[in-house]
């Protein structure tokens, strides 16, 4: 501590943006190295080619006087952010796909998650944004949906410790969030400030509990959602000093670094002064801001009115720099990408859940006597796993329902990302949807996507879950329709199908 300055410590709290797929820029370049030479704590990671990260990453930790944080929102593997590393399931279809009864799949649950962080390891990211602890309570949430294990609080607990388990053997920072819950929300936080209504006690006994085990696990990091709970406190729980320095750290005992979630959302965006009430509330870390020189700034001016003491700065960097000696000791494992992809298909396969059957339709003994009508942006969804077996595929919104007379399966390929607001079917596709259900001889459904989607469909033959919209996930499908896999998978939410 006492080799770094007063607008060092206020870096060292900051974790700004880097964008991969920019670093071949050598103005932009420039730019990150002059964060890095001010002693910026780190950078959250988006989108690149791995071999170009993984050398500037190594670029910016040897030109770092403190070892910086590289974190990254990798909940499906580092594929989820850099091209020629390995894409993974999402955490609702890891749930549908693991038998916690059985050996063998809790090894192979070991295997995902160790292949995660050594490719994470492998590029230089020290701090995966991993596991997702909310409880999806809320069949319409735009953000959370299939990041989530499940809506079950049990569930949750039991995948989420063995994710930090594994992420914290390994040497890397695991991160759980978003306290103190995001499952019960319709709002997406990117976009505006979700409310959740629930009582004190029902925020503990579900969203919360799931953060309790991960704390006695022993989690490294905590990130703070965006969200608005009058029952806990009337300003949103990220800026909440009762949230973080009174439950979080009071009741729970949580000793680890607290961060924000980005501040770059939308969701804050009607309040002032958001780095300096984040702080004085008990944060350690102010994640993504659109200007890291700007919030520095902000910060000074607090200390010097007296708004923010510099004691609780010195707090937060002891904390920052505490981590950053455990991650000194990374041990880097050689990859075997293949085998990493082999997992991946593996779950993949055994995720697919046959949520209703009430024909026996399957397995299909021809593809040739259904039609495939989807709902998907094609700019989006790459199809061609499907189109290559059922040429001449429709989308629903141009279904000429009443030339409709041969078996039908109907495809909804929805996305759960940040700034989209829905992670459903709109209205008048599932109008349109139902109808061709009742027209039809024989009718299959699938979500590749949200789950809850099919409870709108439950007079549909077949109903089955895919959690991803993937080439990958489709392969799956199609080998559990041929009848050359079983559907293994089970649903780790509850869909009201009566």
């Amino acid at each position: 501590m006492a080799r770094i300055n007063f607008e060092q410590k206020l870096y060292q709290l900051v974790i700004s943006r880097l964008d991969g797929a920019r670093i071949s820029s050598s103005t932009y370049q420039e730019s990150i190295l002059e964060l890095v030479q001010k002693g910026v704590g780190g950078f959250i990671v988006f989108g690149g080619e791995k071999e170009e990260v993984r050398g500037f990453i190594n670029k910016l930790q040897s030109a770092a006087g403190i070892p910086l944080f590289i974190a990254s929102d990798i909940e499906r593997g580092v594929g989820q952010q850099l091209t020629g590393t390995t894409s993974f399931p999402p955490q609702m279809a890891v749930a549908s796909a693991i038998n916690k009864n059985n050996n063998d799949d809790l090894q192979t649950l070991k295997d995902t998650v160790k292949a995660i962080t050594d490719e994470a390891a492998d590029i230089g990211i020290n701090m995966p944004f991993i596991p997702v602890l909310d409880v999806n309570n809320n069949p319409d949430n735009p953000i959370i949906c299939t990041r989530a294990f499940s809506d079950r609080p049990e569930e949750v607990v039991w995948y989420g410790n063995i994710y930090i388990k594994v992420i914290e053997e390994s040497g890397l920072i695991s991160c759980a969030k978003h306290f103190p819950g995001h499952g019960d929300t319709s709002v997406d936080s990117h976009m505006a400030l979700p409310v959740i209504s629930k009582s004190r006690q029902e925020m503990m006994d579900t969203d919360i509990l799931p953060f309790k085990k991960a704390i006695e696990t022993g989690t490294s990091s905590i990130m703070m959602g965006h969200l608005s709970i009058p029952a806990l406190d009337s300003v949103p729980a990220s800026l909440s000093e009762n949230v973080i320095t009174g439950i979080l750290r009071g009741e729970l005992g949580f000793e680890g670094l607290i961060l924000t979630d980005a501040l770059n959302m939308d969701a804050l965006k009607e309040i002032g002064g958001v780095p300096v009430k984040c702080l004085n509330a008990g944060v350690d870390i102010i994640l993504h801001p659109a200007d890291a020189d700007k919030v520095v700034d902000e910060l000074k001016a607090a200390v010097d009115s007296g708004e923010l003491d510099e004691s609780r700065i010195d707090i937060a960097v002891e904390r920052i720099l505490k981590y950053k000696s455990k991650i000194n000791n990374i041990k880097k494992s050689e990859i075997n990408h293949d085998r990493n992809h082999e997992l991946s298909e593996l779950l993949s396969t055994k995720s697919i859940a046959l949520v209703k059957d009430s024909d026996g339709i399957v397995p299909l003994k021809n593809f040739d006597d259904f039609k495939l009508i989807f709902t998907a942006d094609e700019k989006e969804h790459d199809l061609l796993p499907l189109k290559n077996i059922m040429p001449e595929p429709a989308l629903v919104k141009d279904c000429i329902i009443e030339e409709i007379n041969q078996p039908v399966i109907i495809s909804l390929f929805t996305t759960i990302a940040a700034w989209r607001g829905s992670s459903g079917v709109n209205h008048e596709e599932m109008e349109a949807i139902k109808k061709i259900i009742r027209k039809a001889p024989k009718s299959i459904v699938i979500s590749f996507g949200s789950p809850y989607v099919l409870r709108h469909f439950k007079e549909a033959d077949l109903l089955i879950a895919a959690y991803d919209s993937s080439p990958l996930a489709q392969l799956s499908v199609i080998k559990c329709l041929k009848g050359e896999e079983a559907f293994t998978g089970e649903l780790p939410v509850n869909l009201d199908l009566s």
